[in-house]
């Protein structure tokens, strides 16, 4: 359903206030380099700070900027499942192509209680619906059981896998098959991820390098592994230092270097330290975007 490069957006801010010039700009550009999909309002875009109205509001800005061009899966999570709803509704109503909903964070649901989540979502909105899996950040892990439970509902479509577990795709598949799409949420392992049953990866870097990401993916899906497997390579060290603070601090940093947007960020996050914009000065310099 959803393959290749899919860009995690950065929502610009000036003055505390989204910048909406600027991001219906950077979803130009994401489209132009080739990007294959969007996903505003998601971790990388600050949703945790976004007001309601905001929210909903770039939403409505991505898919007019993306005007049809790629899908846009647009954040709809909360740990709360009326408020999810709510944002899947609008969603819908705005144009988006899918949800991305987190696993309720905080709250510590069972597995029990994930499936009814996302169940009652699948039944109070009709619109394709991706699961985002990210322990990490939501303490929860949603067993590839419920999941495969979750698939036999029409529009739970698939998975954003952050768990960084690489044999989670080859298990997923197994269990649910390989029509469920699964998109890795962690570029660093991108191509093991693709190699287990993969189809793609929401990505911070692709905020950066929208194009080789797309070349990387495209590459993948031609069989030309050995341009995937370069690509990869030489964006490592770009992987490494956009995750050298808590993410989007190095990403909106790497951003304002290229002209595309300030580093601004929403408090509780910080600018980021100096020895960080360091590492991301170097992996950009490395890539032969900055002299």
């Amino acid at each position: 359903m959803f393959r290749g490069s899919i860009t995690a957006l950065i929502t610009p801010f000036r003055g505390d206030q989204v910048d909406e010039q600027a991001f219906q700009s950077f979803v130009e550009w994401q489209v132009e380099q080739g990007t294959h999909a969007l996903v505003p309002c998601g971790t990388t875009g600050e949703s945790p700070t976004l007001s309601h109205e905001e929210h909903r509001r770039v939403v409505a800005l991505c898919v007019e900027a993306a005007r049809g061009r790629v899908p846009v899966i647009a954040g709809a999570g909360s740990n709360s499942t009326a408020e999810a709803i709510s944002l899947a509704h609008h969603a819908k109503r705005a144009g988006a192509d899918a949800v991305l909903v987190v696993t309720p964070y905080y709250n510590k649901p069972t597995q029990e209680g994930l499936y009814q989540h996302y169940k009652a979502i699948h039944e109070a909105v009709d619109i394709p619906i991706l699961i985002y899996n990210i322990p990490g950040r939501c303490i929860v892990d949603m067993t590839v059981e419920t999941m495969a439970r979750l698939a036999k509902l029409p529009n739970i479509r698939g998975v954003k896998d952050a768990t960084a577990d690489l044999a989670r795709p080859l298990r997923t598949r197994l269990a649910i098959g390989p029509d469920f799409c699964q998109l890795s949420g962690e570029d660093a392992t991108v191509t093991a991820f693709l190699a287990q049953g993969g189809h793609g990866c929401i990505s911070v870097a692709s905020n950066i390098v929208p194009g080789l990401c797309s070349q990387m993916h495209d590459s993948w899906a031609k069989g030309d592994h050995a341009t995937t497997f370069a690509i990869c390579d030489r964006l490592m060290p770009l992987y490494d230092a956009l995750f050298c603070e808590v993410s989007p601090g190095p990403v909106k940093y790497a951003a304002s270097l290229l002209g595309r947007c300030n580093a601004e960020t929403r408090q509780p996050l910080w600018e980021i330290a100096d020895i960080s914009k360091d590492k991301v000065r170097a992996a950009l310099t490395g890539l032969g975007l900055l002299s």
